[in-house]
């Protein structure tokens, strides 16, 4: 029998609505003193920071579905000033600026936004999101009562919020933002601006309330926001260190939970352990926090130039999302584990009783209970920073390792403890494949160093930087010119002249009569210098010729439209003459290098110059290119640039961002020196890959390589709680899902992969960290066949922490010791 046309093409759009499982119903976005509420109904919300701007628009599902998987229900994320509006009246939300498609996407993944629409947002982001533009209207002064800057702040702010409604994105019309920012901590500037700073915030929030959105506003880190506006916090233990609102019928939010801390140039690497995260989450909801956000949860990359000053081009790689999407474990599945246990206690936290007891000396029990049912959850905390405790509760007897909390959905068994990690662990590894890296051909292309003749932009003193520029380019040339005779030269053979260059920042590579002499920077703390150098003169006429740069605009502080960069004074000393200021001996500018304005990084402009084979180690100011093919498989790309200096990378005319490994940290290691390349920038065959070098390359070392998390691992002691997967909660009641609950190590390999050797197991006292694991003094003789045996060629596997496993009674070592099992196997596909 034909089903008739209709019908068919009906079902099919059931279908299709069922599988997407969108909720486009409007909702009602309120709050009390206790939590935000969606129509009329209080949660608890799990809040985690993507910027649709710091990674291709074709990655954004994937990362959402990792985001959604890890337990998150709320994407935050900041309205970008400076990418939608980068020429005034002109917009741009196409492609990875498609903030539209994004907030859609997020729906899609049954999501709530959080947008932070500024249009202030610091982010570490050039300018802190500012259009440069901005600060050319006459009489501006940014983030205060001040006209002009008022007028064009609400002209973006109303234009998006127009857009949002436009497309029925807020939750009152279906759509899935439920709360919004406006201003971004405003409070670590306010006293700047005096009078003017308290009539500012109080306009902004009266602004944005005014805008009618129908869903909370909010303004982090600012305890005067303006009702209803909420006022929320930002740092690492907001449970402990947040006031709290200004008004009790708001409730206490967390906007920012810094996962790590974003890294600049010069600076060693940033952690934070999975477990003191999980403690100030635990430690936030058990003091009646309902909404953490994690920033970042995926950092993301600053492609192009769009770090603020000195900021790495990876951001927030710490992450439980890493910069190449992988998930860091175990801080995404210590996190994972940690909402599934919160969900437990949802309940009591939100309509409980809370009261606190002392179990000992900085021992607690935080407690919700709903009067007159069994609803009761129960935080035990031990505060001591080194000591483990025992204590008693209810009866029971309950071992809290240090600085961790034990969360109790039913007042009686432990599901979770923020120091024993229960998820795996997992390794980062980088992978040369030979396909790409087999054959490169370098070729190179010096670029054009200046004279004040060839230097446009003339003026009698050098000019500030970024006012030059206008954020065109990193770079500019300052060129002047000084004619010398035989009696200006010192009589001594064993004096030559110096150049000093007193210099605003950020950085400054001098040529003289287009010779290299040297290069100086600042840093992120102070970020002028003076360059000091002997240099060669001759007589007659001499090219002074520097190329200075930032590294990035500033993104903060106050009267950030004044900020300054660039040569500032400068000297010859030594001279037979006496020291020669050249400060205002007229000099000429030319923003950019030649290569950028040739866009030697795109084909097309590839074919604009001359290229010549490159040597071993190039010359400074060099440009360098290659083809390449796309490596197999799916894994994320990278390119290791540790043997070039400074500069700049693309990838198909795509820009991969700011380079600079000749900057070492503290430890005498680049901040960074793998840059990712993304899949989606890469064709087949013949990818074009062009490095600005700017001071002596190595380019024949640059490594194309495939990134892994592949080598994964498990550390469980007999004191771990089982796998929050042991547990279930139906309706006040907690059931065990297993017939025993004990503790295991459980290991998954990712992306459907096999467990094909395993590296190191010890039952005992191993020690160590994934990768780099150790025997103790004690080990069973089978930990390493019973491993194999229970997980080579699966994709999952569960060894249970049982001594019986392991040892017969009367061969067991070290029977008084209480023991540990670490494993560490390889993933790799079925051959």
């Amino acid at each position: 029998m034909k089903i008739p046309l209709v019908l068919t093409l009906l079902s099919l759009w059931i279908i299709m609505v069922v599988s997407h499982k969108v909720d486009n119903s409007s909702k009602t976005i309120t709050y009390d003193g206790r939590s935000l509420m969606i129509n009329g109904k209080r949660d608890i919300f799990f809040s985690g920071s993507i910027h649709y701007t710091r990674l291709p628009h074709q990655m954004w599902p994937s990362i959402l579905d990792k985001a959604k998987h890890g337990g998150i229900n709320v994407i935050q994320t900041y309205v970008f000033w400076n990418v939608h509006e980068p020429v005034q009246g002109q917009y741009n939300f196409e492609g990875d600026y498609d903030l539209v498609k994004f907030i859609k996407l997020c729906q899609e993944k049954d999501m709530y936004v959080n947008l932070r629409v500024g249009p202030f947002i610091q982010a570490e982001w050039n300018h802190g999101g500012f259009p440069y533009w901005l600060r050319e209207i006459p009489d501006i002064t940014f983030r205060t009562n001040n006209a002009q800057f008022k007028y064009y702040m609400k002209k973006f702010v109303k234009m998006i919020i127009s857009k949002m409604k436009e497309e029925k994105l807020f939750a009152p019309q279906g759509g899935p933002i439920i709360l919004a920012q406006i201003e971004n901590e405003y409070n670590n500037i306010q006293r700047a601006y005096k009078d003017d700073g308290l009539k500012y915030v109080q306009w902004a929030g009266n602004m944005a309330v005014g805008l009618k959105t129908g869903i909370p506003w909010v303004m982090c880190k600012q305890k005067d926001a303006p009702d209803p506006v909420i006022n929320t916090c930002n740092g690492r233990n907001c449970g402990d260190t947040f006031t709290g609102p200004n008004k009790a019928n708001k409730p206490i939010l967390w906007t920012e939970n810094w996962t790590a801390q974003y890294r600049v140039f010069g600076d060693p690497p940033s952690q934070r352990s999975a477990e003191d995260l999980a403690f100030s989450v635990a430690r936030f909801f058990s003091k009646n926090g309902t909404l953490a956000n994690y920033y970042m949860y995926y950092g993301g990359t600053n492609y192009g130039r769009t770090g603020a000053s000195f900021v790495t081009t990876r951001y927030y790689d710490e992450a439980p999302l890493d910069e190449y999407g992988l998930q860091k474990e175990p801080k995404w599945g210590h996190l994972k584990d940690l909402h599934s246990a919160l969900r437990m206690c949802k309940k009591a936290l939100l309509f409980g009783t809370t009261s606190v007891q002392i179990l000992g000396e900085q021992l607690e029990a935080r407690l919700y209970e709903k009067p007159g049912t069994k609803e009761c959850a129960a935080f035990l905390c031990n505060n001591r920073t080194r000591a483990p405790a025992t204590v008693t509760f209810r009866g029971q007897e309950y071992f809290l390792p240090a600085d961790s909390i034990s969360i109790l959905p039913d007042c009686q068994n432990v599901v979770y403890n923020t120091k024993t990690v229960v998820s795996q662990h997992n390794a980062r590894t980088f992978g040369i494949p030979k396909q790409a890296n087999k054959n490169l051909v370098w070729q190179t292309y010096k670029d054009k160093i200046p004279t004040i003749a060839e230097s446009p932009i003339k003026s009698k003193n050098p000019l500030e930087l970024m006012s030059t520029t206008k954020d065109t380019s990193d770079y500019l040339w300052y060129t002047t010119s000084i004619t010398l005779t035989g009696e200006d030269f010192p009589f001594r053979s064993d004096i030559i002249p110096v150049l000093q260059v007193a210099n605003l920042g950020h950085a400054m590579h001098a040529y003289v009569n287009g010779e290299y002499v040297g290069f100086a920077h600042g840093n992120h703390m102070e970020k002028s210098f003076t360059f000091r150098q002997p240099v060669n003169l001759r007589i007659g006429t001499n090219h002074i010729q520097l190329l200075c740069m930032t590294v990035g605009m500033p993104d903060s502080g106050a009267y950030l439209e004044h900020r300054l960069a660039g040569v500032h004074a400068v000297s010859i000393q030594g001279l037979n003459t006496g020291t020669l200021d050249l400060s205002i001996n007229g000099w000429g500018h030319l923003p950019g290098v030649d290569g950028e304005k040739q866009q030697l990084y795109t084909e097309e402009g590839s074919k604009r110059v001359e290229w010549k084979t490159a040597s071993k180690q190039g010359e400074p100011l060099s440009w360098y290119k290659t083809y390449f093919d796309a490596p197999d498989g799916e894994a994320p790309l990278a390119l290791n640039l540790s043997s070039m200096s400074k500069g700049l990378a693309w990838v198909n005319g795509r820009g991969i961002g700011r380079y600079w490994v000749s900057y070492l940290s503290p430890l005498g290691r680049p901040s960074q020196s793998e840059y990712h390349v993304p899949r989606i920038y890469l064709k087949p065959k013949n990818n074009l890959l062009v490095v600005f070098d700017e001071a002596r390359g190595n380019p024949k070392d640059i490594k194309i390589l495939t990134v892994h998390r592949d080598t994964i691992c498990s550390f469980i002691t007999e004191y771990h709680p089982p796998h929050i997967k042991s547990w279930t909660k139906n309706g006040n009641t907690l059931h065990s899902v297993v017939d025993d609950a004990k503790p295991l190590a459980r290991l998954k390999c990712p992306n459907h992969k096999v467990i094909t050797s395993v590296e190191f197991a010890s039952f005992g006292d191993p020690f160590g960290s994934c990768g780099h694991f150790n025997l103790g003094n004690c080990t069973s003789a089978s930990s390493l066949k019973i491993a194999e045996e229970y997980c080579l060629g699966k994709t999952i596997c569960e060894i249970p922490i049982d001594r019986a496993i392991f040892d017969k009674p009367n061969e067991e070592p070290c029977k008084d010791m209480t023991k540990s099992l670490a494993v560490q196997v390889k993933c790799s596909r079925r051959k």
